[in-house]
């Protein structure tokens, strides 16, 4: 067995094809992600990559609607979403495949 911690992960981001990971891999990525209230990421897409986010606390703003505890959200490749923390909390997300450098502002 081995223990990790979540804050020596870049943003939560703990398998995928990046460093640092516990388990590094092309085919996934899996990240746990604190949020404070007021953080914000700027409305992006990935061209190659499909994004899962669970909602495990706290209030989210995604493209204008409210998402909380125990919604799971399905982001396509080529959706664009903007983000927003209303309420402090963890999302636990996965993308497929993990890919560098497929994240586009738009």
């Amino acid at each position: 067995m081995k223990l990790f911690r979540l804050d020596k992960f870049i943003r939560g981001w703990m398998v995928g094809d990046f460093q640092p990971v516990i388990i590094q891999t092309k085919d996934f990525e899996f990240g746990v992600k604190k949020y404070k209230k007021g953080d914000k990421d700027q409305r992006h897409f990935h061209k190659r990559a499909e994004e899962i986010t669970v909602i495990i606390s706290g209030e989210y703003k995604i493209e204008g609607r409210i998402f909380k505890e125990g919604d799971i959200i399905l982001i396509e490749k080529n959706e664009a979403v903007d983000f927003e923390c209303l309420e402090p909390g963890y999302t636990a997300v996965v993308k497929i495949p993990s890919v560098k450098d497929d994240k586009f502002l738009s």
